[in-house]
């Protein structure tokens, strides 16, 4: 029979394997817990990120990377609008005109140049496929108006060339003081700020905002006794519109207004384009080419204003747009 020393010794060594066992159980919870706070942290920034297409793609993306493009779509009674916010602050972002000899589609546009958007741009000869609308590539003209011999020999424009030919543009100036990249809207005549250089600009008209400037343009004309006796873009008639806008932050908001199916006058007029910019806090906007030209491509999807008689998309190319690259 053991004795009473022997009884105490053997539940000592039960005690030291309990506790042993105890301390590596402990270990291994720790390590399991360690593992899911882990992945719960490294899954938190891709989510926020997941809807771009370059950031979904990689599996180290920033929780600092620059904040998204917003799309949003507007339910009006006679159109619907969509809207894309871009935060230009975000130096990983770039809006640039493009001008090609031959017209494409948007989706040619966006293949080719590897474009996360694309807005359809100035005005063009849908005869000649040239442009009306002046167009500046990396401080380059590669777009003039006065080449155009259709627009500069038509004797019915004769009285509006000098208009014509100081049409508003969407302007991207590189300014040293402060140091930025930065958006405006002004005549093509209009000198450019002293501290600026100007990169890039795309023509079109008329400005929506800060006021409608037709007549001032070309685009409309009135006789002695106040009636219209021209109107080139059909501005009070509803219709596909495009424009650009300009945020008080800098950021630009670009705007495709579409038409609805089944309805009789489908669309916006000039004026209430530019009504609905201005309800969403645009400073500055300008009118792009519209009717059948509308259109706007987004991650892959695009979407074209104008509708036939039986409410099928009109997809007419191009010959200028605005690109959005990453």
């Amino acid at each position: 029979m053991p004795s009473l020393k022997a009884k105490w010794a053997g539940l000592g060594l039960v005690a030291l394997i309990v506790v042993l066992v105890a301390t590596l159980v402990t270990r291994s919870v720790g390590q399991v817990s360690g593992q899911v706070s882990g992945q719960v942290s490294e899954q938190v920034p891709g989510q926020a990120l997941q809807l771009s297409p370059s950031s979904a793609a990689s599996p180290a993306a920033s929780p600092a990377a620059s904040p998204l493009p917003v799309y949003n779509v507007h339910n009006l009674p006679s159109s619907l609008v969509h809207t894309l916010m871009i935060p230009t602050s975000a130096s990983d972002w770039t809006v640039l005109p493009v001008l090609t000899e031959q017209t494409a589609s948007l989706e040619t546009f966006s293949q080719r140049y590897s474009a996360f958007a694309v807005l359809n741009g100035g005005f063009f000869d849908p005869q000649n496929q040239q442009t009306t609308s002046y167009v500046m590539q990396q401080g380059i003209w590669v777009g003039d108006p006065r080449q155009n011999a259709r627009l500069m020999q038509n004797p019915d424009l004769t009285p509006y060339l000098d208009q014509i030919l100081d049409r508003s543009e969407l302007r991207r100036y590189q300014c040293s003081d402060p140091e930025r990249i930065q958006f405006a809207i002004a005549r093509h005549q209009a000198a450019v700020p002293t501290s600026c250089q100007l990169l890039d600009a795309l023509g079109a008209g008329p400005e929506l905002l800060p006021e409608l400037t037709l007549e001032a343009e070309g685009f409309t004309a009135t006789n002695s006794n106040g009636a219209v006796i021209r109107d080139a873009l059909g501005s009070s008639q509803p219709n596909a519109r495009t424009a650009v806008g300009i945020l008080p932050d800098g950021s630009l908001l670009w705007v495709m207004a579409a038409q609805k199916p089944g309805l009789a006058a489908s669309g916006l007029t000039l004026p209430e384009l530019a009504n609905f910019l201005r309800a969403e806090g645009v400073k500055a906007a300008l009118n792009l080419d519209g009717g059948s030209s509308s259109g706007l491509l987004y991650n892959g999807k695009a979407i074209y204003g104008k509708l036939d008689q039986d409410g099928n998309p009109v997809i007419r190319p191009v010959n200028s747009v605005l690109l959005l690259r990453r």
